[in-house]
């Protein structure tokens, strides 16, 4: 009976206050999540083994990555495909592993070339040793999870990285990088 009768105490502090938390939840369940960028740095040739009748090389490849995004993720471990002349020459592992929202970090991925492949391209490989400019291609899936308030978000990033390497030195002369990012809400 006496709730009939009272008046509502209503402020605009608190009408202010309740739109800027209804603003604030809207944009973190909306907003358009960003491809990361990768962008190699280095490469480092750590050994050479003797695979009969070719050397098998081993590299440490220093991968520079930014997370754009408003939310930690969090990766599995993948395998980056390495490619010349359109064949795999090798691979690289990534392990699995976290990156913190909005935040830059370096990756080194051990990296193996199977010299019996570039035995194939021994023709086009010596025109780029005497030109010092090398071609390659990597390709590389990943998955994980972003959690956005308390939901996980898995999510899948596929990525084509085009570089030209002096061969000789092994320094990076170029490179384009695409990221394509797929969302899955369910």
């Amino acid at each position: 009976m006496g709730s009939r009768g009272q008046k509502v105490k209503w402020s605009w502090s608190t009408a202010l206050i309740g739109a800027a938390s209804a603003a604030a939840a809207t944009s973190l369940l909306t907003a358009k999540p960003k491809d990361p960028t990768f962008h190699l740095i280095s490469i480092d040739l750590t050994s050479l083994k003797l695979n009969l009748p070719v050397l098998d090389a081993e590299l440490m490849l220093t991968v520079h990555v930014t997370n754009p995004n408003i939310a930690a993720i969090h990766y599995s471990s993948t395998t980056m495909s390495i490619l010349y002349d359109g064949t795999v020459l090798g691979t690289a592992a990534v392990k699995a592993g976290s990156q913190p929202a909005r935040s830059c970090q370096l990756l080194r991925l051990p990296a193996r070339l199977d010299g019996m492949e570039l035995a194939q391209h021994a023709r086009r490989f010596f025109a780029d040793v005497a030109k010092r400019e090398m071609k390659l291609e990597a390709k590389l899936d990943i998955e994980g999870a972003a959690k956005v308030l308390w939901w996980d978000h898995s999510f899948r990033v596929h990525v084509d990285s085009f570089v030209t390497v002096d061969p000789v030195f092994l320094d990076v002369i170029g490179q384009e990088n695409r990221s394509q990012m797929d969302l899955f809400l369910a």
